[in-house]
């Protein structure tokens, strides 16, 4: 983790949230010799495609077999039991 002043960090900002965002390094921000912030990477972004790839892998296959077609069957089931949660 890198240290940088405040006024460092103000003047490099753009440069110093690359090196964050794609070099996924961390800083520290002090001002006056007392630490005021820290920047780390945020978490990794992911797609629902991604995020779901591995699910095939935790259901096992005699849970998975016939997912498609209850899910489809509940549909309808579904809509009916949707319902407003600001109604009153």
């Amino acid at each position: 983790m890198k240290t940088v002043s405040a006024t460092e960090f103000s003047r490099n900002f753009s440069a110093i949230m690359d090196r964050v965002e794609h070099g996924h390094e961390e800083f520290i921000v002090v001002r006056n010799n007392h630490e005021v912030a820290r920047i780390v990477p945020g978490p990794a972004f992911m797609t629902a495609l991604e995020a779901l790839a591995d699910l095939y892998r935790t259901i096992p296959d005699s849970a998975g077999k016939d997912w498609l077609g209850d899910s489809r069957k509940s549909g309808k089931k579904m809509k009916d039991a949707v319902r407003d949660p600001w109604a009153s």
